[in-house]
């Protein structure tokens, strides 16, 4: 199945491009991240460390142990959210080996930031919202995310099940995803590049590392059984810190599901305006939702400029929002979170009952 193609960009793109980046200029600002970021990243992997430290060798009282775990997988979420996704799409600093080790705190968490890149900045930016290429769009047979997806009886019931899928998601993706996409070397229909033999290592390395961090020590200390429980509890609550937030920006009622043309393998619109119809903000005024979730709450930004780092998402989501406007291209969003919820879970209950 090859990639489908887009049509010719159009002057709303070079416009918007345009008056991005004299906004950059004008204020004398690097597109990248800044002190603040570096932070808060430093902040996020300490807690992290810590709390760690603190499970395995300290464990304290069962209930308090649960709640740490919980709060772990929301730190393993900041991570995933501020210092990682910032990183591996070259966003997070100017230096390139900045953003290589911001990248790399996803290998950590047992994921593996090359696999990733295939996944989210190629698969998932290119097509987003395009059944067969976009691998977001695929929790099949459990979920049905898109028109184009065969149905099945149990998606009747997606609407009230979904947030179990997405608790096993990180899990999923850890321990057989990651090796489907490295056996097979595909990602949906994107062939993934050939792997150096420094990347062959790097991925069974520190495949070795997490399961040594985060399965064998601590059965080694705790026992089988606690380990069992605590990881699970990680795992689960990860999950479902990840899949929400990034679900609630493209499986929408309000977003588009495009399809290209049977004949000329086209899709309808340019390149930005595809991502502005498949696209959706939500909760942009909560600046303590923006600064947890690394600003993917601006997730139109973050799709129209990937480069640019979430710091900057505020300001030109301004210039975005105006320049729509001006040009008649839609832009999607929502004022609250629990809005953009509301419409996901409505935009499952509607798949699940059309056929």
């Amino acid at each position: 199945m090859r990639p489908p193609r887009f049509n010719q960009a159009t002057s709303f793109h070079a416009e918007l491009k345009k008056r991005i980046k004299d906004y950059f200029a004008k204020n004398n600002l690097d597109p990248t991240g800044n002190r603040s970021l570096h932070l808060k990243a430093l902040l996020f992997v300490i807690a992290f460390v810590a709390v760690y430290i603190h499970l395995v060798f300290f464990t304290p009282h069962w209930a308090i142990a649960l709640l740490e775990a919980v709060f772990m997988a929301a730190l393993a979420a900041g991570i995933g959210f501020n210092v990682m996704h910032d990183g591996a799409h070259g966003s997070f600093s100017t230096k390139t080996w900045v953003n290589e080790l911001a990248g790399i705190s996803i290998n950590f968490l047992g994921a593996n930031v090359f696999m990733w890149k295939t996944k989210h900045n190629v698969a998932h930016h290119s097509f987003t919202n395009v059944a067969d290429h976009d691998d977001d769009m695929n929790a099949r047979p459990l979920l049905r995310l898109c028109p184009t997806q065969k149905r099945y009886a149990i998606h009747k019931y997606q609407h009230r099940y979904f947030l179990l899928v997405y608790a096993i998601l990180y899990l999923y993706w850890v321990f057989v995803t990651d090796y489907k996409k490295y056996i097979t070397r595909r990602v949906g229909s994107i062939a993934i590049k050939p792997m150096s033999w420094k990347e062959h290592f790097s991925f069974w390395f520190y495949k070795v590392v997490y399961t040594i961090l985060f399965i064998v020590l601590p059965i080694c200390l705790l026992g089988f059984t606690t380990w069992l429980v605590g990881f699970l509890v990680f795992g689960v609550a990860t999950g479902v810190f990840l899949s929400v937030v990034f679900q609630l920006a493209h499986s929408l009622e309000e977003t588009v599901f495009p399809l290209p043309d049977d004949t000329t393998n086209k899709l309808e619109d340019d390149w930005a305006v595809h991502q502005l119809r498949t696209t959706s903000n939500f909760a942009t005024g909560n600046k303590i939702l923006s600064w947890l979730v690394g600003g993917l709450n601006f997730q139109v930004e973050h799709h129209l400029f990937p480069h640019i780092s979430h710091i900057h998402y505020s300001e030109i989501s301004k210039i975005v929002k105006a320049t729509c406007a001006e040009f008649g291209v839609p832009y999607l969003e929502h004022p609250k979170m629990r809005l953009a919820f509301a419409s996901h879970v409505s935009h499952l209950k509607s798949l699940g009952s059309a056929v």
